[in-house]
């Protein structure tokens, strides 16, 4: 994408060379550098799981135009609210549950294979192995770990520290 830029530095028009140039065949990166276009490159965009990115502006600095956006950091906490013309309030999950959801679910999906295990020693009292019985208890301390710091965690910074490790879940 290019835009044409004025030597006022003001964007006037933005879009592929055959957009900005349609009476040339084939518009090249150095016929649109000759013509006065400048190369548009993309701002931050901040993982859109954790943050709204929302379209900002465009900025000429020097010989680029950047598209900027704007990086609002989604809710950590669940939000109640009741909305206008309803009685009945709404509960808009927020990061925390969501990822707790997800950290659960992993475990969950872990210790599935074993489970019949358990139930085998609840209604026959056959032992489960050793071994079997130290994995699952790793599961369980690993998931009620990042449980309790996905809750203790305050800012988006915070979250991100505990969560960047499983981020590969709900993907």
């Amino acid at each position: 994408m290019y835009a044409l830029v004025t030597p006022q530095n003001e964007i006037t028009q933005i879009g592929e060379l055959s957009i900005l140039f349609p009476n040339t065949s084939n518009p090249t990166h150095a016929f649109a550098i000759e013509q006065g276009a400048l190369e548009v490159v993309e701002g931050e965009q901040k993982d859109q799981r954790f943050y709204w990115v929302t379209f900002d502006k465009y900025e000429v600095t020097g010989n680029v135009v950047t598209r900027t956006y704007v990086n609002t950091p989604k809710a950590l906490e669940d939000v109640t609210e009741t909305p206008e013309g309803q009685t009945e309030p709404v509960t808009t999950k927020g990061l925390k549950s969501q990822w707790i959801a997800q950290i659960k679910a992993s475990a969950n999906s872990q210790l599935a294979s074993t489970d019949w295990m358990v139930i085998r020693k609840a209604e026959r009292d056959v032992a489960i192995p050793a071994d079997v019985a130290t994995a699952r208890a790793a599961i369980i301390a690993d998931c009620t770990a990042k449980e309790t710091a996905v809750i203790a965690a305050t800012t988006m910074d915070e979250f991100l520290a505990v969560v960047a490790p499983v981020t590969t879940l709900g993907e």
